[in-house]
């Protein structure tokens, strides 16, 4: 009997073995594995965003979130004191230290039935370690990439800013996003009772990979002085708003892309709301900073010269009967075709206009971008407003001569400057000026298109037109000692939210001689004066003059001989 019982069980126990080892092996041994496999979600780091001279504007760094399975926490068993006590109390004394939080609240969120839920989001890296090193029941720690941006508001207004999940939301971290983001990667491996790797064991991984990092044209030291002089006169001066550009007329490299009151994208909920990026998405009527298109339209259709004669009064009718004036009341004036632009004369511009028929008005205006974006890779630009001509209204057709009944952004208007310094050839804006992927390779961006707008013989000449304006007209204010200046003042009439206003402007190219740099300054609203020449123009001067000097630009190396203005 006992023989048959121990033969019974061995075959018992041999039929079982064939089972397990044979039969039912494979998938006995699948499933002990499942069991012990574990998978780490790996974080594919989002690219920076550097100045033209590497310098971070926008970068990831590590990041650890702690969250909580409540259903594990009451498995934690204390050393039986007092101070020690089991369950999510004694967790939370633990764990409430390193995190700098109350241990009685910190405990209310650990008890409950959910399996998971954040304790602490963005904590430092040797916070988590220690964390970590406690192994607390139920207690996760998990790596992040935390988006930060090192300098705060400085070209806040350009980057834009990124969502919770570091999903791009706004600016150039919304338009740059594909590029930008990385690509998340898994590892599985298995794992030990604590979660240690098995060595030899089953390890299965998907790399994650870092999103390429974008170099801007913008140059950080330009940008923040020109936005923090422009923050400063819009104060000093009690205006709305305004804005700078600061545009390389040979690349057409952006160098500095200024709005008032830019945003920190470390805090996007802090701002006022409206357009990130004002000066490529708003739109205001240029005033006589227009007037610089009719002056290119009439040298190069031939129509007239820089020293042509003008009888210039201070009202003048024109042949449909409307009257314009200038800003300022005077008496007849003698001003050659310099000397109206110099003096931002209106009745003068118009006179001169008048040679150009309506279709060539709204078509130079055309030519020059009014009307259509500029391409830059920046989203929310604006095309502005440029109606076409109709004869029935009296006064659009003659209003457009000198920056009226057509409104541009802050760029548009800057770029019909770096065009006439650039010869008479417009180049496309752009603010990208190459990528640098995860294995360190740069990549620079493509050529901007280039666009033939003016001969350069009128080009030339309307610079030393322009240079008037400066050495003995309404821009003044602009001079820049050891340096040639062109440019011209603005002020305009513009409607905000159905009350009129005024914006006032000045746009001037540095150096005349050997132009490099075209800079704009547009406030709007100003109550302490609406001349450009005042409140912009000196603004000008010290944008100019500081991005000059951080550029190296030599100053002019020969004196210039300007037509005359009177007659």
């Amino acid at each position: 009997m006992l023989t048959v019982v121990v033969i019974v069980v061995l075959t018992v126990f041999a039929g079982r073995l064939v089972y397990v080892q044979a039969l039912a092996g494979p998938a006995i041994a699948a499933e002990a594995q499942a069991k012990r496999l574990l998978s780490v979600d790996l974080i594919g780091t989002r690219g920076q965003i550097l100045d033209r001279d590497g310098v971070a504007l926008a970068t990831s760094v590590e990041r650890y979130d702690v969250s909580v399975n409540q259903l594990l926490v009451r498995e934690y068993r204390g050393d039986g004191t007092a101070q020690d006590p089991d369950g999510a109390l004694g967790v939370a004394r633990k764990l409430a230290v390193l995190l700098d939080m109350d241990a009685a609240e910190l405990g209310g969120e650990l008890v409950g039935d959910r399996e998971f839920k954040y304790v602490r989001k963005g904590v430092l890296p040797q916070v988590a370690r220690e964390v970590f090193a406690l192994r607390l029941p139920g207690i996760n720690v998990d790596k992040v990439a935390d988006r930060v941006y090192p300098n705060g508001a400085l070209a806040g207004n350009l980057i834009g800013f990124v969502n919770s999940n570091g999903q791009g939301l706004d600016g150039l971290e919304l338009s740059l996003d594909d590029r930008l983001k990385g690509t998340p990667g898994y590892e599985v491996y298995e794992g030990g009772r604590k979660g240690q790797q098995v060595p030899g064991g089953h390890v299965e991984e998907s790399p994650a990979r870092t999103g390429d990092s974008v170099t801007l044209t913008i140059d950080a030291d330009i940008q923040w002085k020109a936005q923090s002089l422009l923050d400063a006169q819009v104060e000093a001066t009690g205006s709305k708003s305004g804005s700078v550009v600061v545009y390389d007329v040979e690349t057409g490299e952006v160098l500095a892309l200024a709005d008032s009151g830019a945003t920190d994208p470390n805090h996007p909920g802090d701002s006022a709301g409206g357009s990130l990026s004002s000066s490529v998405s708003d739109i205001f009527e240029p005033g006589s900073t227009g007037k610089v298109i009719t002056m290119a339209a009439v040298l190069e259709e031939g129509l007239v010269t820089p020293t042509d004669e003008w009888t210039v009064p201070y009202t003048y009718e024109v042949p449909n009967g409307q009257v314009f004036k200038d800003s300022h009341e005077h008496g007849t004036l003698h001003l050659t075709t310099t000397g109206v632009l110099a003096e931002s004369s209106n009745t003068g511009t118009v006179q001169i206009g008048a040679k150009l028929s309506v279709d060539q008005r709204y078509d130079w205006l055309k030519r020059f971008g009014f009307g259509s974006r500029t391409g830059i890779d920046v989203a929310g630009e604006s095309g502005g407003r440029l109606n076409e001509p109709d004869l029935n209204d009296p006064r659009s057709q003659w209003a457009v001569l000198f920056g009226q009944s057509v409104s541009v952004t802050a760029l548009q208007a800057t770029q019909v400057f770096a065009t006439v310094a650039n010869g008479g050839v417009r180049v496309q804006p752009h603010v990208v000026k190459g990528w640098t992927d995860a294995s360190g390779t740069f990549t620079a961006q493509d050529p901007a298109p280039r666009t033939r707008i003016i001969s350069e013989k009128t080009a030339d000449t309307l610079m030393t037109m322009m240079e008037s304006v400066v050495d003995d007209g309404t821009g003044s204010n602009a001079a820049i000692p050891g340096y040639r200046v062109a440019g011209k003042t603005g002020t305009a009439q513009n409607w905000v939210d159905g009350k009129q206003g005024i914006t006032a402007s000045f746009i001037g190219v540095v150096p005349a001689d050997e132009p490099r740099l075209a800079v704009s300054v547009i406030l709007h609203n100003p109550r302490s004066s609406e001349y450009g020449g005042v409140v912009a123009a000196p603004v000008f001067r010290d944008v100019a003059s500081y991005a000059l000097s951080e550029l190296g630009i030599a100053p002019s190396g020969t004196r210039a001989h300007l037509f005359p203005t009177t007659w």
